[in-house]
């Protein structure tokens, strides 16, 4: 589920049905009898102790990741490929295969809750295809554990002309809305794709066991009303999505992420194989099937709503099935005295704020930009996670379980027959999102006249956007202009089923030169709105609710480290070619020494890999590396491995540049892109240090997670000092610059804001070797910044003066303190001679790409202190 808040009812008008008074948490069970052992409220995530924002996973962002290097191997690319291609339309259905059986594994946390453990669904699948022509099973991809992900597709048999033309009419729907919504032929034999996702949350498994009962079900039913379903749909079922979370009972998958936040990112491999399921099946309906809310929570949510959605289509359709969905979970006769199981809650009609859609960083949210007009988190009631999981009694595990695989059970079914008798229109729906996209057409604001049927819309509900005529992304040179961050940004896009073209040729508009080579977005394409969510600046929203969710600003435009611009027209007369891939980068110039900007997280993986080679490079004043021509051949095999450029210098550089290795107690996202950076990383944590930790394996401490120093050992601290003698320290947000003061290297007061801003800021960089070509943005996430400078302590980056918050959340704390005004033009990095301190967020959930060279060159910077204090 996700993580909930507590939050006051926002200074608007009540909805016209009864609301409940906050968000959730005012649930309160009765307990009837000793059968039910003192049920509790069924939250996922419990608070933690002391003044944490309760939107953050806590357990996530608190403590030190210790992810092994094999998954985030993985999850960079070298993971196995998918055994089929999921998008293969030249075969029919059924497409069968034997499964090869996992080995057993009798710790697998599913078990003791009396569900499918993961080693059981490969011999279930291979049952479940064995009952018929219905049913076919294909492997999507695999965990960042290397596990497979089962992709179930049950739908009436089909030839392989009847697939083609079933991918015909897909394909028309998306590329040429305006004539599929004339097609008889979609209207009448068009299969509705459905895309029901189960445990993206690994501990919260029975989306899992409900989905396998409700395939063995549509397998084997004989009635009119299944055939008539699958002669007109297609099923999908993803039927985990995080195996190494259900096998390891945690949330997170083996990289330690949090899958139902990585969308907009895709940084892990689940994450890409859902999106993949996205654009190649294009779901009109998507359910997903989390825990433990109760009563059980169905979307659609509270505001503030994404503003770049066809909100009306959507919310037309979510709430029509949500109210399907709430009768049939309340049908199933749960009662709050009998088993603990409160009555079922839609936030959009029962709440006010508290549980939004604001970003597409969850799978309902992205999945509407593909088309998805009905989509659904779903959080099944009873909590048998976290602990309840350890402290409850197995019988009443397994109580619970049961009852939460009959309630999602209930939803999966429910949305069933509501495709089943809205197949038609839902695919209108679709083709219309397509058709406005295509056209450029206007957004059409919600109202009770716009979505007849869904009640207590207000103007608190309306959130739309103007989209520019087109983006560009430049070619040439400049600040922030970093070639290889153009190139993973247009291929970024191009996964997410955006359309790319380059200019042949060289144009001018609005008195604005771009080279040749620029690549141009035309925004009149159907997925417009994923377009603009991506790449726009986004929106201040502090004003409009007292708390978000999650993050609420992300821009791929500003943090990603590519030049984005808005086109007010399209460049006609000039040759726009559209592009499947973005355009290689790697060279090596044939002579003299070479110069590698490090600006972007692959040029640093190129320097680290020249480095562990023993290639002697030196660091430039302005932060680039200088490579020696001896070692052109090693660098062209870099600038091939990772894309990068290496151009002829005459600059020798200064000081010498050695192979870094980097001891981290930091979140998972953190550890992630120092391994994409190509750094040695070891994990440490409080509990490591206390142990006894080997000190000269490392170079420097990069901390953010984990590593309290008044709790080590005396041994430890000593061992740390002593390191701290002769290396640097590279700190982050208010952990790392508790651990600065506790040990004395920089004298800067850190000053925390408001624990739940997050967003994307504007910052003012010093042009030192640390910032130099740094972008003007950064991003934030519980921000902090520095005062009271001692002498030796140098401003490497400022918020920016006014108001620095460009996109996101940020109002002033209760106490009138902590808000973008306290921070403007407050220092938010600061480095001195043994440290350098970020208050803002480089390397948060491996998203903004662009600022992760501050970090890396920091760690350079540090590695080669000395004699620090």
């Amino acid at each position: 589920m996700r993580t909930r808040r507590t939050v006051p009812a926002r200074p608007v008008a009540a909805r016209p049905v009864p609301a409940r008074p906050v968000l959730i948490t005012a649930l309160a069970l009765t307990t009837a009898g000793s059968l039910l052992l003192t049920p509790q409220t069924a939250v996922a995530e419990p608070r933690p102790p002391g003044p944490s924002p309760v939107h953050r996973e806590a357990a996530l962002d608190r403590d030190a990741a210790r992810t092994p290097a094999s998954a985030a191997q993985r999850a960079l690319g070298t993971a196995e490929a998918p055994s089929e291609a999921i998008g293969d339309d030249s075969r029919g259905y059924p497409r069968r295969q034997v499964l090869t059986p996992d080995p057993e594994n009798p710790a697998d946390k599913s078990i003791k809750l009396g569900l499918t453990p993961y080693h059981a669904i490969a011999p279930k699948l291979n049952a479940l295809q064995a009952l018929g022509d219905r049913v076919s099973v294909e492997i999507a991809g695999r965990s960042a554990g290397g596990h497979r992900l089962y992709l179930v597709t049950v739908t009436a048999p089909e030839t392989a002309r009847q697939a083609r033309t079933q991918a015909s009419m897909r394909e028309l729907i998306e590329n040429a809305p305006a004539l599929a919504a004339k097609s008889r032929e979609i209207k009448e034999s068009y299969k509705a794709p459905v895309f029901l996702n189960s445990n993206i949350h690994g501990n919260e498994w029975e989306g899992t066991d409900a989905s396998l009962k409700l395939v063995e079900r549509l397998a084997t039913a004989t009635d009119a009303r299944t055939r008539d379903l699958l002669s007109h749909s297609r099923l999908y079922f993803n039927i985990t999505a995080n195996p190494d979370g259900r096998i390891a009972g945690t949330r997170a998958n083996a990289g330690g992420f949090d899958m139902n936040r990585d969308f907009v990112t895709a940084s892990q491999p689940e994450t890409r194989a859902m999106r993949q399921i996205m654009v190649d099946k294009q779901p009109a309906v998507l359910l997903d099937l989390h825990g433990y809310v109760n009563g059980t929570l169905i979307e659609p949510t509270t505001p503030p709503h994404g503003e770049n959605y066809e909100y009306d289509l959507f919310l037309k359709n979510t709430y029509a099935n949500a109210l399907r969905m709430e009768a049939a979970v309340n049908g199933l006769g749960y009662t709050p005295q009998k088993d603990g199981v409160q009555p079922a809650q839609i936030p959009f009609r029962d709440q006010e704020e508290g549980w939004d859609d604001w970003p597409p960083i969850f799978t309902p949210q992205y999945a509407a930009f593909h088309g998805t007009v009905a989509a659904h988190t779903v959080e099944i009631p009873m909590q048998v996670n976290n602990n309840a999981y350890n402290t409850l009694p197995q019988a009443e595990l397994r109580r619970r379980s049961a009852i939460n695989v009959d309630v999602a059970g209930a939803a999966l079914r429910a949305t069933l027959d509501f495709v089943q008798e809205r197949r038609t229109s839902l695919v209108a729906d679709q083709i219309e999102v397509f058709r406005r996209g295509a056209a450029g057409a206007a957004q059409v604001p919600v109202s009770e006249e716009t979505v007849p049927g869904v009640p207590g819309i207000g103007p608190e509900d309306v959130y739309t956007t103007t989209f520019p005529r087109a983006y560009v992304i430049p070619a040439g040179t400049g600040a922030q202009r970093s070639a290889p961050a153009a190139a993973r940004l247009v291929d970024h896009l191009l996964a997410n089923d955006v359309r790319v073209t380059r200019a042949a040729h060289s144009f001018r508009l609005e008195g604005r030169p771009y080279a040749k080579g620029s690549y141009v977005v035309d925004m009149r394409q159907p997925k417009r709105g994923l377009v603009n969510a991506l790449l726009a600046d986004g929106r201040d929203i502090s004003a409009e609710v007292s708390a978000m969710y999650d993050i609420s600003g992300w821009s791929l435009g500003r943090l990603w480290g590519a030049a984005v611009e808005t086109l007010p027209r399209m460049p006609y007369g000039t040759a726009l070619r559209p592009v499947r891939a973005a355009a290689p980068v790697a060279y090596a110039a044939p002579r003299g020494d070479l110069r590698l900007r490090l600006d972007d997280p692959n040029e640093v993986a190129a320097l680290n890999a020249l480095l562990r080679q023993g290639i002697e490079a030196r660091r430039a004043a302005d932060g680039s590396a200088i490579v020696p021509g001896s070692a052109r051949r090693q660098a062209l095999e870099a600038a091939r491995a990772y894309d990068v450029a290496f151009h002829s210098t005459k600059l020798t550089g200064t000081a010498p540049l050695h192979r870094t290795r980097v001891a981290a107690a930091v979140t998972a996202g953190e550890l992630f892109a120092l391994r994409e950076m190509n750094f040695e990383v070891t994990p440490v944590s409080t509990d490591v240090l206390n142990a006894g930790f080997d000190w000269s394996s490392v170079d420097v401490l990069f901390v953010s997670a984990g590593l309290d120093y008044g709790d080590l050992t005396a041994p430890a601290r000593t061992a740390l000092d002593a390191f701290l003698d002769g290396h640097g320290l590279v700190g982050r947000g208010a952990t790392g610059a508790a651990l600065n003061t506790a040990t004395g290297l920089l004298a800067a007061k850190p000053v925390e804001g408001n624990g739940d801003a997050n967003g994307v800021v504007r910052v003012v960089n010093s042009g030192s070797t640390l910032m130099s070509g740094a972008l003007g943005h950064g991003f934030v996430y519980a921000p902090v910044w520095f005062t009271d400078l001692g002498p030796g302590v140098r401003v490497e980056q400022a918020y920016a003066p006014g108001n620095p918050l460009v996109s996101g959340h940020w109002r002033a704390s209760a106490d009138g303190s902590g808000g973008p005004a306290d921070a403007a033009g407050r220092a938010s990095v600061v480095s001195g001679r043994g440290a350098v301190l970020f208050g803002t967020e480089p390397l948060f959930r491996d998203h903004p790409k662009g600022e992760f060279a501050q970090v890396g060159r920091a760690l350079f910077g540090m590695a080669q202190a000395s004699g620090t204090r």
